[in-house]
């Protein structure tokens, strides 16, 4: 297994990617190989301050990088020797089984649209976020920002994508899916949320529950919540708007500390034709870490070939339906 990194996507480049591959690298069994792609000289530099052997690693040289803040499509575009891009050429080409980068989330998706594809059947790929449960363990809500406006066939399919994803990464063979209103009868909600609804009730590869609201992100009642991309993201950025302010406070709490970002590391993009995960821009190297670890996760089960087998959809299902997951 071969899993690239973007040495140089993040905040905190090249150190916080570069050491937490060296962290990831004491994790990971021996038949993974980590490619390092960025600038060789900063990259060997940070290995030497971290005692890392160099050899124990591939280095894919470019001093070409997409910031932050550039334009998604047209640095993607015009920077074709950056990480980035080069990252996505690598998995096109079968160099690379996974490709991971905290760096520019617009051009990691503009990558993912451009140069890899959307599987077939799948309408838009999207992301997820992890809710921590009271009583242990956790659930996922998605989308979280790739998708701020979405018809209801789009959230039946991020409901399959999400089962699929708890399904095959995290062994849960019936994941419960709730969907994301303000009650928990058929009819309340806009009318996104009621055609999403009746979608969902008439499905039977996925395990729908019915509505779910805002109180019952951290409880047992739904291991999978949908709603749109724009709901998703003021979900997650709430959540770690709290996880700051409790910090600030100096609460210290066991359960709150599993709201910090650095226990998972990012998210897979569910929906292309490879592995592809994203990290927050602020990563450091704790989160690297955990993101290469997802990555080979991700990879080991097979969750993009998953996706694509069970989006060849037998006729006569509800739009976006896939048998995939009886």
């Amino acid at each position: 297994m071969r899993i690239g990194i973007d040495a140089m996507g993040g905040d905190h480049a090249p150190d916080a990617p570069v050491s937490g591959a060296v962290m990831a690298m004491k994790e990971l069994p021996a038949s993974v190989r980590l490619v390092l792609i960025g600038d060789r000289d900063q990259i060997l530099t940070v290995l030497k301050s971290k005692g890392a052997d160099s050899s124990q690693f591939d280095i894919v040289h470019t001093t070409e990088v997409i910031g932050m803040g550039e334009h998604p499509t047209k640095a993607y575009t015009q920077k074709p020797n950056s990480t980035i891009s080069l990252g996505f050429n690598m998995l096109k080409e079968g160099t690379l089984d996974a490709f991971a980068s905290s760096g520019n989330t617009g051009a990691m998706l503009v990558g993912c649209m451009f140069t890899i594809k959307t599987i077939e059947g799948v309408q838009r790929p999207c992301i997820t976020s992890i809710l921590p449960k009271f009583k242990g363990g956790f659930g996922i809500i998605l989308d979280v920002g790739t998708n701020a406006d979405c018809k209801p066939e789009l959230l039946y399919q991020f409901a399959v994508l999400g089962s699929l994803y708890f399904k095959n990464v995290y062994k849960n063979d019936s994941p419960k899916v709730g969907l994301l209103n303000i009650g928990e009868e058929a009819e309340k909600g806009n009318l996104l949320s009621q055609a999403a609804h009746v979608l969902m009730s008439d499905s039977k590869v996925i395990n729908f529950i019915g509505n779910v609201e805002g109180r019952d992100f951290f409880n047992e009642k739904a291991d999978i919540i949908v709603c749109d991309g724009f709901t998703g993201n003021v979900v997650l950025k709430e959540a770690e708007s709290i996880y700051y302010l409790i910090k600030k406070r100096g609460i210290k709490d066991d359960y709150f500390e599993r709201f910090n970002y650095e226990n998972y590391g990012g998210t897979p993009v569910l929906g292309v034709n490879a592995n592809v995960i994203i990290g927050h821009g602020i990563s450091n190297d704790i989160a690297s870490k955990n993101m290469i670890l997802l990555s080979k996760n991700v990879t080991e089960a097979r969750l993009s070939e998953k996706i694509r087998e069970a989006f060849k959809a037998p006729m006569g299902v509800p739009a976006g339906d896939t048998g995939g997951l009886r």
